[in-house]
């Protein structure tokens, strides 16, 4: 077998967190006789310094013919005015619109050997196993219009939440199936007491679930779901929502798995290739420090095993190694413990793969 696989490992600790996921890639590559062919390219700030452009052409033509993205993560404080035309995030959006990638994949399961890093009770997060399926290329963060301006001396700003049914319809159908094959509970959240786009969103939910008989569907709003998610996490099986609430609520879902870099992601479009990443942030306060945790990363080199490459054992392999790790007492320091080892992003990505049973 042969897998052509982009590298963009991006700004900040993306580049650290990046190399721990191609070094357990390259292991289960050895073990299976699988040759990697990976590919490093530009996006973000790292790419607008170079070619003044968040995403460059070479990065286009580079993700067109390929099996997968493994991604970092995009951000620069220099870039945080939001008045300057240019910025790293537009490439990672550009990156989606791109790829054709519309359903992200978080999966929340809380780790035993993690019961005690979160701040919520342990008889609380026990027990939790949750998949967050977000719309990723509609909603309010591609809508048009999107502008600002002044008038009459004062400034005003509009965006625009816009959904097309298709683009509800085909994420629908994705978390569906997903909820499927795990315990048949979807949770469709949205804001229709308020907004007209989550009526219509509501609507084609309804639609959908007609074909998915034995998936019990219920529809919460997302200020519910916010409170629910901290209060009883597992109720939740397959939550399915549109752009914005679903990056707000993967970020609140993350503290239950004890630190938003325990979380990975996988964002699918109608083929099986797909971009994978971390849920978290450039981080530049701790770049090359060797302290980021790169279990994020590697459990999202796990997902592209298994939704791109199609090696669910595999995948799976990766994942007991990251648990049998975290059970031996090693934890990056964002999850430290008492009684604990803490090992640095290097260290960590050496261990997992040591525990990598294939």
């Amino acid at each position: 077998m042969r897998a052509h696989i982009v590298l963009l490992p991006g700004d900040g600790i993306g580049p650290e967190v990046v190399a721990e996921g191609v070094k357990v890639l390259k292991a289960v590559a050895q073990k299976r006789g699988m040759e990697l062919h990976l590919q490093e390219e530009l996006l973000g700030a790292c790419a607008i310094e170079r070619t003044g452009n968040p995403l460059p052409p070479a990065t286009l033509e580079a993700i067109s013919h390929c099996d997968a993205v493994l991604m970092g993560a995009v951000g620069d404080p220099k870039y945080d005015d939001p008045k300057l035309p240019v910025r790293p995030e537009q490439g990672l959006l550009g990156l989606r619109k791109a790829m054709g990638v519309f359903a992200n994949l978080r999966p929340v399961a809380v780790m035993p050997a993690l019961l005690h890093a979160s701040t919520l009770k342990p008889e609380v997060l026990q027990g939790t196993d949750l998949v967050v399926v977000r719309e990723l290329t509609g909603g309010i963060y591609f809508g048009q219009p999107k502008e600002r301006g002044v008038q009459d001396g004062q400034r005003w700003a509009v965006d625009t939440m816009r959904y097309w049914e298709h683009e509800v319809r085909r994420v629908a159908h994705v978390a569906f199936r997903l909820a499927r094959q795990r315990r048949k509970k979807l949770t469709s959240v949205d804001k229709a007491n308020v907004l007209e786009c989550s009526r219509m969103w509501r609507e084609v939910v309804n639609e959908v679930a007609q074909e998915y008989p034995d998936v019990t569907l219920e529809h919460m709003l997302v200020d519910a779901c916010a409170m629910a998610l901290i209060r009883t996490p597992t109720n939740f099986d397959v939550v399915l929502t549109e752009n914005m609430f679903g990056d707000i609520l993967t970020d609140e879902a993350a503290m239950l798995a004890g630190s938003i870099g325990m979380l990975p992601s996988a964002s699918l479009g109608e083929g099986r290739r797909g971009l994978y990443e971390p849920i978290h942030g450039s981080a530049p306060t701790i770049a090359g420090k060797d302290i980021a945790n790169p279990l994020g990363t590697i459990l999202s080199a796990a997902m592209l095993l298994r939704h791109s490459l199609d090696m669910e054992a595999e995948a799976r392999a990766v994942e007991e190694a990251v648990s049998a790790v975290l059970a031996a007492g090693y934890r990056t320091a964002d999850i430290a413990e008492p009684n604990c080892t803490t090992v640095g992003t290097r260290q960590m990505g050496d261990l997992v793969v040591q525990h990598l049973k294939l």
